[in-house]
C-alpha cells in the first residue's frame, strides 16, 4: 500500500484515496468527512455512542472467536482496541457529522476502521495493513450496519439514560427537600390563575417533585425495551453471512461487556426495520420535558414582581436582568430550562417523522434519530443540573406575602359551602369583592357562625390538610 510521510493511500469501491498517516480511521470515513457537513456536531460529542459501538464490536469479536471464525491473535488485538475506546481513548478519531446518509454505514465503518487500525498496531503492524486485521472481514464479521448501528444506538441511549435518571433523581430530591422546608408556610392555591383554596408552599414543591418523579420512573422502566437488539440479523434480519450460533453468543457477550441485560429480538427481520423503541423512549423524554417546563412556568409566576407580581418565593439572583432597567433581575435559570424543554419536544417530532419514514426492511433515518435522542438526553441532564444547583436549592419563601394573600383572599369561602350552602357562600364572596372586606370579617358581622365554628371551618391550615390526622 503506497504511503508518504503524511498520508497513506487506501482503496475502496470508488477507488484510491489518501488518508492522513496518523489517522486510525480509513478510506470510508475519509469520504464521509467530505460528504457530510450538516450540523457541525461530530459523533464524538456523544461518547456513549462511541463506547457502545466499541462494546458491540467487542461482543461480536468474542462471539466470532468462540465460533472459530478467527484466531486468538486477532481477537486479542480487537479486544485491546475496543477496550481502549470503551475507556474513552481515540474519541478524536470519530469526527463524522451526526447526521449522515447511508443508514449509519459511515459511522459503522468509522468504528470498524479505527478498531482495525489500532488492532494492527497492537499486533505490531502498520495502519492500513488490513490483510492481518480487516475492518470488514474481521471487525465487521457476522454483522451489517443494519444490526450493529441500531444495537449500538440502543445501548448508547441506555447508557445515557442511567446518567439522566441519576441526575433527575437529584433534582427530585431538591424539590422534596424544599417541600419539607416549606411545609408550614400557608399560601393560596390557584386554579385558572384565580384564587382557589389554601395550601402550603411545601405541598406545592412536593407536588412538583412527585410530578417529575412519575416521569423518572417511566424512564427507569423503559431500559428493558432498549436492551433488545438485532445483532446477527445482518442486512435485513435473515442473518445472511453470520456464523451459526452468532446471534445468541453475541447477545451474551454484549450483556457481559455492557453490564445491561441485553437480549436478542424474537424476530430479527421485524427488529431490523423497527424503530419503535426509539419512538417510545423519545416520547418519554418529551413527557418529562412537558412536566419540567410546566414547573419552570410556575416558578417564574410565583417569583414574579417583586412589587407588582405574586412574589411568594425568591429565586436566587444569578445575573443583572437588563441593559436598560437598573435593579431588574430575571428568572434566567427557569427560562433556560424552558428552552431546553422546547428543544426536546421538537426533537421528539423529529424522531416520530424519522420512524414513520422507514421503508420495507430498513429505516435509513436512524442517524437523525440518534442525534435527536442523544442531544435531548444531554441537554436535559445539563438542564436538571443547572436547575437544581443554581435555582431550587437556594429558593427562599416570602412568608408574609403568602400569609397576606391567604388572609385577604375570598378563596377561603369555599370551606363554608358544607355549612352555609353554595348560595349564601356566593353572596358573602360577592360582598367581599365589592367591599374589600375579608370573608371572616363578614361572617362575624352577619352572625353566621360562632367563633368556635369560624375556627373550625375557616382555619387555613386545616383547609390545606383537611384529611390530616389529629
Amino acid at each position: 500500500m503506497a504511503e508518504t510521510q503524511d498520508v497513506r493511500v487506501e482503496r475502496d469501491l470508488l477507488g484510491e484515496k489518501e488518508v492522513p498517516s496518523s489517522a486510525y480511521y480509513g478510506v470510508q470515513t475519509a469520504r464521509a468527512i467530505e460528504n457530510f457537513h450538516i450540523t457541525g456536531v461530530p459523533i464524538n460529542q456523544y461518547p456513549a455512542l462511541i463506547r457502545a459501538l466499541a462494546m458491540v464490536k467487542l461482543a461480536a469479536a468474542r462471539a466470532n472467536h468462540d465460533l472459530g471464525e478467527f484466531s486468538d491473535e486477532i481477537l486479542q488485538a480487537i479486544d485491546g482496541a475496543c477496550t481502549e475506546i470503551i475507556e474513552g481513548k481515540l474519541l478524536d478519531q470519530f469526527p463524522l457529522d451526526c447526521i449522515q446518509g447511508g443508514a449509519g454505514t459511515s459511522t459503522n465503518m468509522n468504528a470498524n476502521e479505527v478498531i482495525a487500525n489500532r488492532a494492527l498496531e497492537l499486533m505490531g503492524k502498520e495502519k492500513g495493513q488490513y490483510k492481518f486485521c480487516h475492518p470488514n472481514d474481521h471487525v465487521n464479521l457476522s454483522q451489517s450496519t443494519n444490526d450493529a448501528y441500531p444495537s449500538a444506538l440502543h445501548l448508547a441511549i441506555a447508557i445515557q439514560n442511567r446518567a439522566l435518571t441519576k441526575r433527575f433523581g437529584t433534582l427530585i430530591s431538591a424539590f422534596m427537600d424544599k417541600g419539607e422546608e416549606f411545609k408550614d408556610i400557608l399560601k393560596m392555591g390557584r386554579t385558572q390563575l384565580q384564587d382557589a383554596v389554601p395550601m402550603t408552599l411545601g405541598q406545592e414543591f412536593k407536588a412538583w417533585g412527585r410530578s417529575i418523579g412519575d416521569e423518572h420512573r417511566i424512564l427507569q422502566n423503559i431500559e428493558k425495551t432498549l436492551c433488545e437488539v438485532n445483532m446477527g440479523g445482518t442486512a435485513i434480519g435473515t442473518g445472511l453471512n453470520a456464523a451459526p450460533g452468532f446471534v445468541r453468543k453475541c447477545a451474551e457477550h454484549l450483556a457481559t461487556v455492557s453490564g445491561f441485560k441485553i437480549f436478542s429480538a424474537e424476530d430479527l427481520v421485524e427488529a431490523t426495520q423497527d424503530t419503535q423503541a426509539f419512538v417510545l423512549y423519545s416520547s418519554a423524554l418529551k413527557s418529562l420535558a412537558i412536566k419540567l417546563s410546566k414547573v419552570c412556568n410556575d416558578l417564574r409566576l410565583l417569583s414574579s414582581g417583586p412589587r407588582a407580581g405574586f412574589n411568594e418565593i425568591n429565586l436566587p439572583a444569578k445575573q443583572p436582568g437588563s441593559s436598560i432597567m437598573p435593579g431588574k433581575v430575571n428568572p434566567v435559570i427557569p427560562e433556560v430550562v424552558n428552552q431546553v424543554c422546547f428543544r426536546v419536544i421538537g426533537n421528539d417530532l423529529v424522531v416520530s417523522l424519522a420512524a414513520e419514514a422507514g421503508q420495507l426492511q430498513l429505516n435509513v433515518m436512524e442517524p437523525v434519530i440518534a442525534h435527536a435522542i442523544l442531544e435531548s438526553q444531554t441537554i436535559l441532564m445539563n438542564a436538571a443540573k443547572t436547575l437544581e444547583e443554581h435555582c431550587i436549592r437556594d429558593i427562599t419563601a416570602n412568608v408574609d406575602v403568602c400569609k397576606r394573600f391567604v388572609e385577604t383572599s375570598i378563596g377561603v369561602v369555599t370551606a363554608l359551602n358544607p355549612v352555609l350552602g353554595y348560595k349564601k357562600s356566593t353572596e358573602i364572596a360577592a360582598e367581599a369583592l365589592a367591599t374589600g372586606k375579608g370573608v371572616v370579617e363578614l361572617v362575624r358581622e352577619k352572625g353566621l357562625l360562632s367563633e368556635d365554628e369560624i375556627a373550625e371551618y375557616l382555619d387555613p391550615a386545616r383547609m390545606a390538610s383537611p384529611n390530616a390526622d389529629g
